[in-house]
């Protein structure tokens, strides 16, 4: 039968190429304060990079450097995903950031743990999570 092939996958890093795309595109700015908003859902988190208009300067995602399936809705993911804006937010030179996290997964923490990682101040932190009143109407009983 012959041997069999061992392919090894990388235990959840980081695509150096998606990452340093997406940090080339960063145009120099001087801005001094912005807005954080961090979405945090079971399956992706997202993080925008505001200026204090609310025009989005930088954002990223799990997904978009490079992680997929499952891995995305990481910790770890997230944890990277906040370095990256943090990195984008040092180069157009944010000092200052007030934070609105919105969602429940499991990136919550760590996506503004790796950001807050890269020197920026955070003056603020607000948890604005969507929570419904009531919900939809449940369903009617079945008849047997």
């Amino acid at each position: 039968m012959g041997k069999k092939r061992i392919i090894r996958k990388s235990g959840g890093t980081v695509d150096q190429g998606l990452k340093s795309r997406s940090l080339a595109r960063v145009a120099k700015r001087n801005i001094a304060i912005g807005h954080l908003f961090v979405q945090a859902t079971y399956n992706n988190t997202l993080v925008s990079l505001t200026d204090d208009k609310g025009g989005v300067v930088a954002w990223s995602s799990s997904g978009a450097l490079g992680f997929n399936g499952a891995k995305k809705g990481t910790p770890f993911a997230a944890a990277k995903v906040g370095e990256l804006v943090g990195e984008k937010a040092a180069i157009i030179g944010i000092k200052e950031v007030a934070v609105t996290i919105r969602g429940v997964g499991a990136g919550r923490e760590s996506a503004l743990r790796g950001f807050a990682s890269k020197g920026v101040d955070i003056i603020k932190i607000s948890d604005d999570t969507p929570v419904p009143h009531n919900g939809p109407r449940p369903p009617k009983p079945r008849r047997i």
